[in-house]
């Protein structure tokens, strides 16, 4: 687990701002599907979202191609 993950899960309602920086072009249909899921299909791109347990997974997932942000 990734230590800015751990820290997060520790705080009651941690929210993350998730940005796409990478192209989704030549990337598996499930990486694509996953930045789908999180609302990213565009570089620049960026959404808010609640740490859950499915979310950490997806950022896990796509971590290559998005940058995290605590708010």
């Amino acid at each position: 687990m990734c230590h800015w993950i751990k820290f997060l899960t520790d705080s009651k309602m941690a929210k993350v701002k998730l940005t796409q920086v990478k192209s989704l072009i030549d990337r598996s249909t499930r990486q694509k599907r996953t930045m789908i899921a999180l609302g990213l299909n565009k570089i620049n791109k960026s959404v808010e979202h609640e740490v859950t347990p499915q979310i950490e997974g997806m950022i896990n997932k796509v971590r290559h191609l998005i940058t995290v942000e605590e708010l």
